[in-house]
C-alpha cells in the first residue's frame, strides 16, 4: 500500500479519475429535460399581434439601425438570394429527441463513485505529503550528511551507486576488473633474420611426418592430397617479426615440411584433433584477428595469459572453422585450445600435450595403432580422415 501511495503516477491517475467523475456528475445533474413544444391543432389559430395605435405609422425598421437602413436595391438582392441556409452539421442537433434525465439509482451510483475517486485522490496526496515531510528528513539519510547507519538506508544505497562508494566509505576497485593493453598483441616492429632449423629437431619432426604421410597415403588418400608443400624460411621469419616472437623449433621445422593443409571443395584439410592445420600466413592472419577481438589483459600486469580466452603470446596452429582454435604457447611450447565460449585449456582432448612434436608423435601412434588421443579418435570415411569425439 505504501508503494501505491508514494507513486506519482498512481496519484496523478487517481486525480484525473476524480476530476473526470466530478465533471460528469455536475454536467448530468444540471441537465434538464427539454420541454415539448406545444401542439397546435388545425382549428386553432395563432394569437394575433396587437395592432398599432390608430393614426400612427408602422415602422419596419428601428429608429437608428446600427448598420444602417437597407436600401431598395439591398432588399431586392436579398429577396433574389432566397432564405439563408443553415449547414447540415448545425442542423443535426435540432432533430434529435431530448435526452431523458437519469433515474435516481444511476445518480446515486455516480455520486458514490465520484466520492470514492475523490477519497483515493486525497489519500494519495496525503501520503505523498507525509512521505515528503517525514521519511525524507530522517537523521542520517540526508544528502548533506555522511551515511553511517548499519545497515544503510535507501538514500545511502542510492548515494553509493552515484558516488561509487558504500555507506561506510568509497569502494576500492576490484583488481579482477582492471584491464590493460595486451603487450603480446602489440609487439614492437623489429626485423628477425631467417633462423636455420636445428638439425636434431628437424630429424625428429620429419620422422613423425613420414609415419603420418605413409598412413594417410594408404588409408586416407583424400586427406593426404590436402597436405601443403614446405613454407619459405623467409616467410616464416617475416611472420615471426610481425608477431614479435620466434616460433618453437619443432613448429618451425613442421612448417618447413608442410605449410599447413589446403581444404578442397569435397575434403577438409588435414589437421590434428578435429582442426585443419594452418599455414604460416594463416597463422598470422588468425593471430591478428584474435588480438583484435581480445587485445586486453584482464587483471592488469598480474593477469595469467593461460587463464584468459586469448593472449597474444599464443600461436594458432589449427582451426575447426567454428571459432575454435588449436594453439601453441610460445613460452612453454605446450599445446592447448581456445573455444568460442571464452575459455582456454591446455589439455586438448582431455590429455596434456607437451609440445608440437609430441602432438605429431601422438597422431602417428593413433593412426597406426587405431587408438584415440584423449577423447579424439581418428577414423576414415570414404578415403578421408575424420576425428570423432568418443562418448564420455
Amino acid at each position: 500500500m505504501r508503494r501505491m501511495i508514494i507513486s506519482r503516477r498512481v496519484g496523478l491517475a487517481l486525480a484525473a479519475v476524480a476530476v473526470a467523475a466530478a465533471i460528469v456528475l455536475i454536467v448530468r445533474s444540471r441537465r434538464r429535460p427539454a420541454l415539448p413544444a406545444p401542439v397546435r391543432h388545425e382549428h386553432e389559430h395563432a394569437p394575433a399581434e396587437p395592432a398599432p395605435p390608430a393614426g400612427r405609422p408602422v415602422d419596419r425598421w428601428p429608429p437608428a439601425p446600427v448598420l444602417g437602413t437597407p436600401t431598395a436595391e439591398d432588399l431586392a438582392r436579398y429577396a433574389a438570394a432566397g432564405p439563408p441556409t443553415i449547414p447540415a452539421f448545425l442542423q443535426g442537433g435540432h432533430d434529435r429527441p431530448a435526452r431523458e434525465p437519469l433515474d435516481a439509482a444511476t445518480r446515486r451510483r455516480l455520486i458514490r463513485w465520484a466520492a470514492v475517486a475523490l477519497a483515493l485522490c486525497l489519500v494519495a496526496g496525503g501520503g505523498q505529503l507525509v512521505e515528503s515531510a517525514v521519511f525524507s528528513k530522517q537523521p542520517g539519510l540526508s544528502q548533506d550528511k555522511p551515511c553511517s547507519t548499519d545497515p544503510p538506508g535507501a538514500d545511502c544505497l542510492f548515494a553509493e551507486l552515484r558516488e561509487g562508494g558504500t555507506a561506510s566509505g568509497p569502494v576500492e576497485p576490484d583488481p579482477e576488473s582492471w584491464t590493460a593493453p595486451d603487450p603480446d598483441c602489440h609487439p614492437g616492429s623489429r626485423a628477425l633474420p631467417a633462423l636455420a632449423p636445428d638439425a636434431k629437431v628437424t630429424r625428429a619432426v620429419h620422422r613423425q611426418w613420414r609415419r603420418i604421410e605413409r598412413w594417410l597415403k594408404t588409408h586416407a588418400p583424400k586427406s593426404h592430397r590436402t597436405l601443403a608443400g614446405p613454407a619459405e624460411p623467409a616467410t616464416v621469419a617475416a611472420v615471426e617479426a610481425r608477431m614479435g616472437r620466434r616460433l618453437p623449433a619443432d613448429l618451425r621445422a613442421s612448417l618447413l615440411r608442410h605449410d599447413g593443409a589446403v581444404t578442397s571443395k569435397d575434403t577438409w584439410g588435414f589437421g590434428f584433433l578435429g582442426n585443419t592445420s594452418l599455414s604460416v600466413r594463416e597463422m598470422l592472419d588468425t593471430w591478428r584477428g584474435l588480438c583484435d577481438v581480445d587485445g586486453q589483459d584482464y587483471g592488469g600486469e598480474e593477469s595469467d595469459p593461460r587463464s584468459e580466452w586469448w593472449d597474444g603470446r599464443m600461436l594458432p596452429v589449427g582451426s575447426d572453422g567454428t571459432g575454435n582454435h588449436l594453439v601453441v604457447d610460445s613460452v612453454r611450447h605446450d599445446v592447448g585450445d581456445t573455444d568460442n565460449e571464452g575459455t582456454m585449456d591446455f589439455t586438448p582432448g582431455g590429455v596434456r600435450v607437451r609440445s608440437y612434436h609430441t602432438l605429431l608423435k601422438a597422431t602417428a601412434d593413433a593412426l597406426e595403432k587405431g587408438r584415440a588421443i584423449g577423447y579424439w579418435k581418428p577414423e576414415v570415411v570414404a578415403g578421408e580422415l575424420e576425428w570423432t569425439v568418443l562418448p564420455s
